[in-house]
């Protein structure tokens, strides 16, 4: 069957060629920037164009999953984010990485 369609969400819902934990990434990214814009619907903190998924969302992310791979991932102290240079609850890469 070949179904054409607008959304690139449907060709990667269809496709056979990715895990399905990559795919719950990528669907969990999705919703969580579909939420973060419901939430801001009334404060025209968004435009209508492209933007890159914020880091905290998607570390958040990354958090919601790592049970799935068997990782327990612990906060890091005051003293460990002043050593390395980052806030405690992230996010954790300098603003020119992309991931």
């Amino acid at each position: 069957i070949i179904l054409l369609a607008e959304g690139r969400l449907l060709n990667l819902g269809c496709a056979t060629g990715h895990p399905s934990f990559v795919m719950s990434c990528s669907f969990t990214n999705q919703a969580m920037a579909q939420l973060e814009i419901w939430a801001n619907k009334d404060t025209k903190k968004f435009e209508k164009k492209v933007y890159i998924l914020p880091k905290n969302l998607d570390e958040k992310v990354a958090r919601l999953h790592l049970s799935h791979v068997g990782v327990n991932l612990t906060q890091l102290s005051k003293e460990q984010a002043d050593y390395i240079g980052v806030p405690v609850d992230g996010p954790y890469k300098p603003e020119q990485y992309r991931y």
